[in-house]
């Protein structure tokens, strides 16, 4: 597991079991469908589960986006229904609560530039709440947003903005966005995570910050995260599993080469292309080249299926005329 660089809990689970030949000790697992979405749910019970899992306790519950999602308006709108649906279950807050919304990452740099979009297409309510409540519905729940930027750009830990607007605002409930890393290509922007146990800003990309969570900040905090990169690094490692495992099925079994073949130590190969790689390309992160396209699909995706569980007064066709 050290080896293998993933931020999803679904991902860990799979290669610990296959690593161990079982399922971890501490971590309950079940899959279910909303309508045509698969769901998984990963939940780390214990400290044992934590060691297992190299992930904090907590529930994560994972979504696969069927087929054609970022080209079919009605398939992105059953996806957020569906999100909206397992998000319920992580929230629990009466109608007056407020929400903070932080969309994570760098709005320049489109693989991570999730959180800002998703931001800038919530239903914002917290100041009409304020300003003109006779306008809004009772049903409405105040809900504000920021995309605090980056370090690199701001120069402010982003812990320490959110902190900062904590103190002042003192809503009931955090929610962040924030791009992932993912083991498997087949994965990259095809699946959305969500959790309760926070996140640290940078994650995705080697570049972990402060931790935003209920520990550093008092406040249930709801981590939303997609993986839109992975590391080169294990696609010429998963290249070269490839290769291997078609050299073993061709060799005699028993021969030389075969046993030569079969003893290769996958971690120390794993290390080894990483060392190869490092002086050549760094620490490169892969991205598909419709990223544009797919990173503003996966923000409509996700912002309405936060609007949705934020506003159960609401339904779709209400949000939608209210953003535009």
């Amino acid at each position: 597991m050290r080896n293998i660089r993933t931020d999803l809990a679904v991902e860990a689970r799979e290669i610990y079991a296959k690593e161990s030949n079982g399922n971890p000790q501490g971590v309950e697992y079940k899959e279910y469908k909303i309508g045509d979405v698969n769901i998984t749910d990963v939940t780390i019970t214990n400290e044992i589960g934590e060691r297992n899992m190299g992930k904090p306790k907590g529930t994560y519950i994972t979504l696969d986006l069927p087929e054609f999602a970022h080209y079919d308006g009605e398939i992105r709108d059953e996806v957020s229904k569906a999100m909206a649906q397992a998000l319920e279950g992580l929230i629990k807050l009466d109608e007056s609560m407020t929400a903070l919304v932080v969309g994570l990452g760098n709005w320049n740099v489109t693989p991570d530039a999730l959180g800002p979009k998703v931001v800038s297409k919530l239903m914002v309510t917290r100041h009409l709440k304020q300003l003109v409540p006779d306008s809004i519905d009772e049903g409405v729940r105040p809900v504000c947003a920021i995309a605090p930027g980056v370090l690199g750009i701001t120069g402010i830990e982003t812990y320490e903005i959110i902190k900062g607007i904590v103190e002042k605002v003192k809503p009931n409930l955090i929610i962040c966005i924030d791009a992932l890393a993912s083991r498997k290509m087949e994965r990259v922007n095809k699946t959305i995570q969500i959790g309760n146990t926070g996140i640290s800003p940078g994650s995705g990309v080697g570049n972990k910050r402060m931790e935003i969570s209920e520990r550093t900040l008092g406040i249930p905090t709801i981590a939303i995260g997609v993986p839109t990169v992975v590391e080169a690094a294990t696609m010429a490692n998963d290249t070269i599993d490839l290769v291997l495992d078609a050299m073993i099925k061709e060799a005699t079994e028993g021969s030389k080469f075969y046993e030569m073949l079969k003893a290769i130590d996958k971690n120390e190969k794993s290390r080894m292309i990483r060392e190869v790689l490092d002086p050549y390309v760094g620490n490169l992160m892969v991205t598909p080249k419709e990223v544009d396209m797919v990173i503003d699909s996966l923000a409509v995706i996700i912002a309405n299926g936060i609007n949705i569980a934020l506003q159960p007064a609401l339904d779709l066709d209400d949000i939608n005329k209210f953003l535009n």
